[in-house]
């Protein structure tokens, strides 16, 4: 089976940059002592499989969500080179009319960060409406069905799609972002620490929506997250990121029953 997304030695590094940067960082200390550039991220490499869901898990600052803002275009990469099997090409070398359909048509985003993803002072149906807007949809009744039908889904009272986003509460906030992301069908959706900061409840709910989503649309999920439990319950294969190295990659069950970096064996008995 060929892979939905393939990535070759993705490298952000924020800052003026030397060519030293690489070599005198490692995942101890991402700060390069020549030049003081933040490397984000360094020769990141993997892939992902139609309908597969890849978490990549580690601390803050480890680099994790640099790597879905560089897939998702809001930054530019230092190096490397990502290709999705529906476009032709490398997907960094794209123009901005390609980005912007990649963007549009065939992924989906979901921020840490609400106000990120959603414009607060807009109803949670207009978000929606602006997705399908940038995708040629004119009919305003189809939009409004449609817009409806997505926030129904993510246990939303439609009654409520004419109302503020800045009104609802944080799972709300987050689940009007799903159903953002979901309005174009698309092939992958990125998800950036979807469950931080919300109450147990409400992230076990929404993890589970998540679940039924994707295996009722078949969509690829990226999934980055710093918590463990969320890992062992929503991916197959898991990417251990520390200071924007890769520590560990492979099977999750694997990686969590017999982790062979000291720093992924940190992170599973602090989990204990």
């Amino acid at each position: 089976m060929d892979c939905l997304l393939r990535v070759v030695n993705l490298t952000k590094i924020f800052g003026d940059g030397c060519p030293y940067c690489l070599e005198l960082t490692d995942d101890e200390h991402n700060i390069c002592p020549r030049c003081g550039s933040i490397v984000g991220c360094a020769e990141i490499s993997f892939e992902i499989m139609p309908n597969e869901i890849l978490g990549i898990v580690g601390e803050s600052g480890s680099g994790k969500s640099t790597i879905l803002k560089t897939l998702y275009f809001d930054l530019e990469p230092t190096e490397g080179a990502a290709y999705l099997n529906c476009y032709e090409g490398e997907i960094f070398k794209a123009n901005s009319q390609d980005k912007r359909w990649l963007r549009n048509f065939k992924m989906g985003m979901v921020y840490q960060n609400p106000e990120l993803g959603l414009l607060m002072d807009i109803t949670a149906g207009g978000n929606i409406a602006e997705k399908l807007l940038a995708t040629g949809w004119r009919d305003v009744g189809k939009i409004r069905e449609r817009a409806s039908g997505l926030l129904k889904r993510m246990e939303i009272p439609v009654v409520r799609m004419d109302e503020i986003t800045r009104n609802f509460s944080g799972g709300m906030q987050q689940r009007v972002q799903i159903a953002k992301a979901l309005a174009n069908n698309p092939e992958i959706l990125l998800l950036d620490e979807l469950t931080t900061g919300l109450d147990v409840s409400v992230q076990a709910r929404i993890l589970d929506l998540i679940k039924e989503i994707q295996r009722e649309l078949n969509i690829a999920i990226l999934l980055v997250t710093h918590d463990l439990g969320v890992i062992r319950l929503m991916a197959e294969r898991t990417i251990v990121m520390r200071n924007g190295r890769m520590v560990e990659y492979g099977l999750t069950d694997q990686i969590l029953e017999d982790p062979q970096h000291e720093y992924t064996q940190l992170l599973v008995n602090s989990e204990i």
